[in-house]
């Protein structure tokens, strides 16, 4: 699988603690792997491995976004949006792995396939103030 596909799949899962709870989460991300996500085992474990980084990261994530989005906080933002800055957050502060270049473009593609039509111009604006 693709490093976007990956990419993809992260989101797709992340995006799911927008309409569970903490406690729903394993049976949601047992589910995602049956159901939705076809992927080969290490694959698998990439996917869920970054995605619990992330989880466990998320109050410091949200923190960094309210602090440097200017006029919004990650409760006005939308729940596509608001997921896609998270993941490439944590992928600019935490993850060596992925250059920030990369990270942002990453998010702008995710935003023009899954968000608004306005997304991707968000979503650029909001991580610019990252690097």
């Amino acid at each position: 699988m693709s490093r976007r596909e990956l990419r993809e799949h992260i989101f797709k899962l992340l995006f799911r603690i927008e309409f569970n709870s903490s406690e729903e989460m394993p049976e949601q991300e047992k589910l995602f792997f049956e159901d939705t996500c076809e992927a080969a085992p290490a694959d698998e474990a990439y996917i869920s491995s970054k995605y619990h980084k992330i989880v466990e990261k998320l109050d410091t994530i949200d923190n960094m976004l309210n602090s440097r989005a200017e006029n919004w906080n990650t409760a006005r933002m939308g729940k596509v949006d608001l997921t896609i800055l998270r993941l490439a957050v944590y992928e600019i502060a935490f993850d060596d792995d992925v250059p920030a270049g990369v990270a942002i473009n990453e998010a702008v593609e995710l935003a023009k396939k899954f968000g608004q039509d306005a997304s991707s111009g968000f979503v650029n604006g909001i991580l610019a103030k990252f690097v």
